[in-house]
This record gives C-alpha cells, sequence and structure tokens, in this order.
C-alpha cells in the first residue's frame, strides 16, 4: 500500500510541475504584450509611425514566446522527451560496443 502512496504523491507533484510551467509561460506571454504595448507607444510618441522599429521588439519577442510555448505544451518534435531517450539509448549502445572490444 505505501506504494501507491508514493506513486500519487509522484503524479501530484508533476502536475504541480507542470501546472507551474504553464503558468511561467502565460505569465512571459502576457509581459511580451505589455512589453509590446509599451515599446510601441514609445516608437510612435517618437516618430509617429515613420519607422516603425518597434516591429523588430516584436519579432524578438514572438519568437520567444513561440519557442517557450512549444516546450510547455509539447510540441517539441525536433528534441523532445523521445528523442533525448533515443539519444541516451544510442550513446549507452555504442560505449557497449566499445567495452566488448577492450
Amino acid at each position: 500500500m505505501p506504494m501507491e502512496n508514493s506513486e500519487k504523491e509522484n503524479k501530484y507533484f508533476r502536475a504541480k510541475a507542470r501546472v507551474a510551467e504553464i503558468k511561467k509561460f502565460y505569465n512571459s506571454l502576457f509581459s511580451s504584450l505589455f512589453t509590446i504595448a509599451l515599446v510601441a507607444g514609445i516608437n510612435y510618441y517618437l516618430n509617429e509611425w515613420r519607422y516603425p522599429w518597434f516591429l523588430w521588439v516584436v519579432l524578438g519577442l514572438g519568437i520567444s514566446v513561440v519557442f517557450k510555448g512549444f516546450k510547455v505544451f509539447g510540441y517539441n518534435t525536433l528534441f523532445g522527451k523521445d528523442w533525448e531517450q533515443r539519444k541516451i539509448r544510442e550513446f549507452l549502445e555504442q560505449e557497449d560496443k566499445k567495452e566488448r572490444w577492450k
């Protein structure tokens, strides 16, 4: 029976960590939106859209938020957890082969 409690606690802590990651992402998103609005306001105040330099800020923050979203919501197909596990197995197999030939 103690194993079940431990397993439930592990699930709870994983869920709690996941919620913390999602909360951090949304805080980052709202912070980025606030920063964009502020910089756009400064850009308009200084040159009334003659050169919309605030779009560079939008591009940088947008790319950052997209990558954070991919990480948090699990859309990282290139370097996801499956990739990590496969690479670890691959390296372990390579090490085993090296050990056999010694």
